[in-house]
């Protein structure tokens, strides 16, 4: 394997199996948070929206992924100062950032395991709607991912990170309309939901499962938007992310 594998492989065995190993408690609430969701909606609605909530729980899943990576590095940097450790070694930014996040994907797996099993029972997308809310799906992580790493850079205590890991998984996939379609939400306050990408790509995946249909202008806007604000958060982190204490 070469250099940069061994770093990523790192990365994933510090952020995922050993908190795995030493702290299980932790992975409930990674299950429980989407399906909480999902069984509220689902009651609700007396399971018309059941399609709509599990492609919702999944969007969360992987956002919240994404975003938890925030707390955890904030941790490693402040109280263990490993991001210090690994600017002294030849280790890159890209490399310890990727292994973390695939570290925050095999956390989030239990969660995500019975999301995909549920959405084979009651979704049955084709493998063409199936690749592409993949393809959604990675790019919500990514959004997530560059989130959570610029503002970890910047956190100096750990509470701090987790008030805003939490702040931010309740506006970008609590608060839009990802566990029900957009045309509940009344026309006048609509606007508002489109100020989160993480609309976007539930529109995209309910008209992908047939959900829900939107027009071809919508969907592609959405994907446009959805790709734009991603690479966007992806540059942003390039370039303010804090890799070096000054």
């Amino acid at each position: 394997m070469r250099p940069t594998g061994w770093q990523v492989l790192a990365g994933i065995m510090v952020n995922a199996f050993y908190a795995m190993k030493n702290y299980p408690i932790m992975m409930i609430n990674t299950v429980l948070s989407p399906l909480s969701f999902l069984i509220v909606i689902t009651f609700v609605s007396k399971g018309a929206l059941i399609g709509e909530a599990i492609e919702g729980g999944l969007i969360m899943s992987m956002f919240q992924a994404g975003t938890s990576l925030q707390g955890d590095l904030s941790h490693y940097k402040n109280d263990f100062k490993l991001q210090d450790m690994v600017v002294s070694t030849p280790s890159t930014p890209l490399a310890y950032v990727t292994g973390m996040a695939i570290g925050e994907i095999i956390y989030s797996l239990p969660a995500i395991a019975v999301l995909v099993v549920l959405a084979g029972i009651y979704i049955h997308p084709d493998l063409g709607g199936a690749l592409q809310l993949l393809a959604v799906l990675l790019l919500m992580f990514l959004a997530s991912v560059t989130i959570g790493f610029t503002l970890s850079t910047f956190s100096s205590d750990i509470v701090q990170s987790f008030a805003f890991s939490r702040l931010i998984s309740t506006l970008f996939s609590t608060l839009p309309p990802v566990y029900y379609p957009i045309t509940y939400i009344p026309l006048p306050y609509r606007y508002f939901a489109y100020l989160s990408p993480t609309t976007y790509a539930a529109e995209i995946s309910q008209n992908l499962t047939g959900i829900v249909q939107f027009d071809t202008t919508t969907i592609a806007t959405a994907w446009i938007v959805l790709v734009a604000v991603s690479f966007a958060l992806l540059l942003v982190s390039i370039r303010k992310a804090r890799w070096r204490e000054i």
